[in-house]
């Protein structure tokens, strides 16, 4: 992909609508041939499920996981000497401190690791739906088929634990707000099928509502119709549905879908089944309620989980401005329900066995675009100094250095892995880790073979671009 600076959100919008319909008939009529590797594991897994903690918008490791200097709000102050606008708090690891406003993630970061020197791609002008497509299928946009989602890789790989909840599911993102089209480019499962594609939940305390027959539609009126709709999938022209392998995966996820309607286990998606007092240390609203979904459907048999804040632009960690304000008001979403997720997962012996991942698409600064040296357009106008409070907090995107944090499946408590200097630019200066790294260790955790990959085009389709992604070894116990 040629880089440039004028790379639009149509032009990104246009490339992968294009990118998908290839995707449809880019394999043949069976499943995809597995080359290279056997789904036969080169190691003992660590993990046999995933919860991913989606800080959307852009996080500023400066401001939560990696505070520098404490600069307080002073009216005509240069914006050049804001670092970092929230005081420093200690952590339970000693002499490692957060930000202010994370105190309950502070008390539960030695069960884990950190990350400190993450670095987002270069990928020419900088937009958050085309980062975040990267980060999460690890394949920069556009491509020739549509990379499949991290989690539908998990699905098809490992399948499902449980034969009746599905093994990838999405919970707090909507498709009605923001960069709708943007955000379902990579909220997919793309050649591998639908049947691997995520299982969307917008609002978490309605999830039993997405399990259910329409409302006024009994489950016989359902079933006729489910028929109806399979016959025709099964009957229509190839443009319209593409190759057979894709028409038999969708008629699959239909089946799947379908059963869970019927199933008891459709309760998992039930919040109001909650204890009243676990249901309100999750409450902080619809992302804390989304990790208290991620919990029960972890203990329920799901393989993959994403819980996200949302992305809408200019909404939640997208600050460009009120940055400070904004990032208070994250910070009491996330702190406590995260906490409780760890701590929960743990109590239940089932935190040895599900990675959890908390990471967003870059950082952010009061005065960087992008990384030091690279040529980006500002996408903010950043006033020499500052004089009121909507100026005051970390407004640029930056992607020289990011905050990343896991627990659980076999990763190390207690360790910080990699450092960003105490002045600015506050670029990762010792262990850089890019998305390759990540991906593969994850899947290294779940024992997925880096060798995995998919004939497609009449060319092998790996996990990680080239099957060239690197295990972070020092991580793991």
């Amino acid at each position: 992909m040629e880089k440039t600076n004028d790379y639009t959100r149509r032009q990104f919008l246009n490339k992968m609508q294009q990118a998908s319909i290839a995707a449809m008939g880019a394999s043949v009529s069976s499943l995809p041939f597995l080359s290279a590797c056997t789904n036969q594991k080169t190691r003992k897994s660590t993990a046999d499920a995933v919860i991913l903690l989606w800080m959307a918008g852009g996080m500023s490791h400066t401001e939560t996981f990696d505070p520098k200097q404490y600069t307080p709000f002073e009216k005509g102050m240069e914006s050049k000497k804001v670092i970092s606008t929230f005081k420093s708090i200690p952590t339970a690891l000693d002499g490692i401190s957060f930000s202010e406003g994370l105190e309950n993630i502070a008390g539960i970061i030695d069960k884990g690791t950190l990350i400190r020197s993450y670095r987002a791609a270069d990928l020419g002008h900088i937009l958050h739906t085309r980062h975040q497509y990267h980060w999460h299928t690890c394949y920069e946009p556009p491509q020739s088929v549509q990379p499949p989602h991290i989690g539908a890789w998990i699905a098809k790989e490992l399948g499902p634990k449980n034969p009746v909840i599905p093994p990838f599911i999405d919970i707090g993102q909507r498709f009605t707000v923001g960069e709708a089209e943007e955000l379902k480019a990579f909220h997919s499962a793309g050649f591998l099928g639908s049947e691997f594609g995520p299982f969307i939940i917008p609002e978490p305390d309605r999830g039993l509502a997405s399990v259910s027959p329409p409302k006024g539609m009994n489950l016989n009126r359902f079933e006729s119709r489910n028929k109806l709709y399979k016959e025709l999938v099964k009957n229509s022209p190839f443009e319209n549905h593409g190759s057979n392998y894709q028409k038999e995966s969708l008629i699959r996820s239909m089946e799947k879908a379908y059963e869970l309607l019927k199933s008891p286990a459709a309760q998992a998606f039930d919040l109001s089944k909650e204890p009243k007092e676990i249901y309100d240390k999750y409450n902080t609203g619809r992302f804390g309620l989304g990790c208290l979904q991620a919990r029960r459907l972890v203990e329920n048999g799901a393989r993959f989980i994403s819980v996200t804040t949302e992305y809408v632009p200019f909404f939640g960690w997208d600050t460009h401005e009120n940055g400070h304000t904004r990032l208070r008001d994250m910070k009491a979403q996330i702190d406590q329900p995260i906490a409780q997720l760890i701590k929960d997962l743990e109590e239940r012996g089932l935190l040895d066995s599900t990675l959890v991942i908390l990471a967003s698409e870059f950082s952010r600064d009061m005065l960087v675009e992008g990384r030091p040296g690279q040529t980006v357009k500002d996408q903010v106008k950043v006033p020499d100094n500052i004089d009121n409070l909507k100026q005051y907090g970390m407004h640029r995107h930056f992607t020289d250095g990011c905050s990343l944090l896991m627990w659980g499946g076999g990763i190390k408590s207690g360790y910080v892995h990699g450092e960003t200097a105490d002045e600015r630019p506050f670029k990762a200066i010792t262990k850089p880790v890019v998305i390759d790294e990540i991906h593969q260790s994850i899947y290294h955790a779940l024992g997925i073979p880096p060798e995995t990959n998919y004939e497609i085009e009449k060319r092998p389709f790996y996990t990680t671009p080239d099957g060239e992604g690197k295990i972070i070894k020092e991580i793991f116990v």
